[in-house]
Formats: structure tokens, C-alpha cells, sequence
């Protein structure tokens, strides 16, 4: 059976989060989710507290399990925050800054704190802050991102991690990374990229087919994003993040002719769109795993693919390997799955 500690911790069936699309509205995605037995996620950015209390009623009304509501510092919402905590989701998660007030304010009202990181030493500063799961989110992850590459961050952060379990995020878009994740000593995944690409997650068809249809080098990182996205608010630890998305008009002109974007205008533009559910053909964030993407599928079949190739590929893993000078040497896997 594929479970771990964080199973236990959030009150989940299998080790899987579905990573928070900022503003766009993931309620028919989280409800799905939560259904199949993962924790699902609700962003909070760009949207007052009256429309974000009515998207978690509808998921509380369609679902009895666990989701996360998600709030970042770029920008944080005061007012968003203090409605999540009279609503009381079990899991805050948090991303861009590491802010030790919040996390005491949620542990005072019994809600646990997620927290990405990109670097050990954001690991370090999550950890005295009090978090309860850590996120290690690696730089191939879509939308704001660091730029340590997942295979290296995700166990340099178990190695600090002690008893707190890590999550690993970025490049990861099918069972062989979860099982690699929980290989490297992580105690389950977070996929963002991958649910873009099912009929659950409410953005334009045309942002699913190019996520299904794009290689790992078309998702680049946007250089001089702060034209047209919100500024970060909070402090951040180590290198800013920044975000990583395909290929677009406005994505090449901030990379070779920044000075021809005007903030005001186009950054107008973009979160007018991105309210009304496009944005797609500005800034489409996406991962590199979009090179693994090949179908737009329900999420609750997804979960269960998920797991299913990653209890095969452990079980493969724990057979009788022979090696070389060796006779029937058998190899254990390291983690605690049950």
C-alpha cells in the first residue's frame, strides 16, 4: 500500500497534493482530488475574501475530506488570510517568504503550515518557523519557481527535514516520479503541470493541448516577470523566485526588449485575463514535465494511475536483483511506505 507519514499527518489516502494555481478556480479540480484520495489545493492570489469563502464552500459542499488553501507573498492578502482562518481548511500551504507570525497564527487556530522551499537554507528558516510539511519545489516546476534542480533539492531538504515530512515538486508528471520522490527519501509529491492537463482544471482548452503537445525546453524561465506580475510583499529567503511558462509574444519580448512592456498596461492586461480564466496566450505557466504529459485525463483516474505505476515500480524495485559479484543480492528501498 502506498502510504506514508504524510498520509497519516494530513488525513490523506495516498501521498499526493495537487499543487495551487494561484488565481485561477481549481474548485471542480480540488473536489476531484480529494475524492480519489489526495489533497487537493485552492489558491487565494488576486481574489477578495466574499468570492474566495464561496469557492471553499463549494468544495466543502461536494467533499468531507482535507484541502489546502494556498496564499503567497506575491502578494499577500492580509484580509484572504484572516478569512482562511475563521474558515479553518486542516492545511494552510504558503510559497515566496517564510513568515513565522503566520505560521503561529494558523497553528493557534489548529491548521497545519505547508511550505515550499527552493534552497536548504529555506528549508532551515521554514523549519524554525514551525512548519509542519515541507515542500522542496525544484526549478523545473511551472509558475514561480527556484533554481535548484529537483533531484539535488529534494534530498538535501530530507536531510535537514528530520521527523517533518518533505514533499518534492517540479519535473514530476507520472509514477516514476513519485517513486523516485519517495526513493530520494521524500514522503509524497506535488504535481501543478500535470492537472493542468484534465477536464477538472478550469482554464482554456488551448493552455491543455500546448501542455500536452510541448517539449521540456519550451517551458522557460521568464526573465524580468516583475513588468507584469505582482510584486512580491513579503521578504524573500535566497534567490527571488521566478516563473517558468511556455513560450509566448509577451514571453519573448520580456526576454529580448523588456523596456517595450509597459507595467501599467500589460500588467493590467494579464490579471484582467487570468481573472476571467484565460491568460493562457500572456503567461501560460508550465513545467518542463510537460514533456511527459501525453493526454488530458480525469484526475481521480490520474491519482489512481499514479499510484498503480508507482506500486508497480517499487515492487519491481524490492525484487531480487543480481549484480555484478553479487548472488541474489536483494536491494531494499529506503522510506517508511506501508
Amino acid at each position: 500500500m502506498l502510504r506514508t507519514r504524510l498520509c497519516d499527518l494530513l488525513d490523506i489516502t495516498v501521498p499526493i497534493v495537487v499543487a495551487p494555481f494561484g488565481p485561477w478556480d481549481e474548485t471542480r479540480l480540488a473536489v476531484a482530488a480529494c475524492r480519489a484520495g489526495a489533497l487537493g489545493s485552492l489558491g487565494t492570489a488576486l481574489r477578495g475574501p466574499a468570492e474566495l469563502r464561496a469557492q471553499w464552500e463549494r468544495v466543502r459542499e461536494q467533499t468531507d475530506r482535507p484541502f489546502a488553501v494556498n496564499h503567497t507573498g506575491r502578494p499577500f492578502d492580509p484580509e484572504a488570510f484572516a478569512a482562511t482562518l475563521d474558515f479553518a481548511p486542516a492545511p494552510i500551504s504558503f510559497h515566496m517568504g517564510i513568515p513565522a507570525d503566520l505560521v503561529a497564527r494558523a497553528h493557534d487556530a489548529g491548521i497545519r503550515w505547508i511550505q515550499s522551499v527552493g534552497d536548504v537554507p529555506a528549508a532551515e528558516a521554514a523549519l524554525a518557523a514551525g512548519a509542519d510539511v515541507l515542500v522542496a519545489q525544484g526549478t523545473e516546476a511551472g509558475g514561480n519557481a527556484g533554481w535548484v534542480s529537483s533531484l539535488v533539492l529534494v534530498p538535501a531538504v530530507v536531510d535537514v527535514a528530520g521527523t517533518v515530512p518533505v514533499v518534492a515538486a517540479g519535473g514530476i508528471a507520472d509514477g516514476r516520479g513519485l517513486a523516485a520522490a519517495l526513493v530520494l527519501g521524500a514522503q509524497g509529491v506535488s504535481l501543478g503541470t500535470r492537472f493542468l492537463a484534465t477536464p477538472e482544471m478550469a482554464v482554456d482548452q488551448e493552455w491543455k493541448d500546448r501542455v500536452v503537445a510541448a517539449a521540456a525546453t519550451d517551458a522557460v524561465k521568464v526573465p524580468h516577470a516583475e513588468r507584469v506580475m505582482p510584486p512580491f510583499t513579503l521578504p524573500q529567503v535566497g534567490q527571488p523566485y521566478a516563473p517558468r511558462a511556455l513560450r509566448t509574444e509577451l514571453v519573448s519580448r520580456l526576454e529580448r526588449a523588456p523596456e517595450t512592456v509597459d507595467p501599467a498596461r500589460v500588467g493590467h492586461e494579464v490579471r484582467a485575463r487570468v481573472l476571467a480564466g484565460g491568460g493562457h496566450d500572456l503567461l501560460p505557466f508550465a513545467g518542463q514535465s510537460v514533456q511527459l504529459v501525453h493526454d488530458v485525463v480525469p484526475a481521480g483516474e490520474l491519482i489512481s494511475r499514479l499510484v498503480a505505476e508507482a506500486e508497480a515500480l517499487r515492487a519491481a524495485q524490492q525484487a531480487v536483483v543480481p549484480a555484478a559479484g553479487s548472488r541474489g543480492r536483494r536491494y531494499s528501498v529506503p522510506g517508511d511506505l506501508e
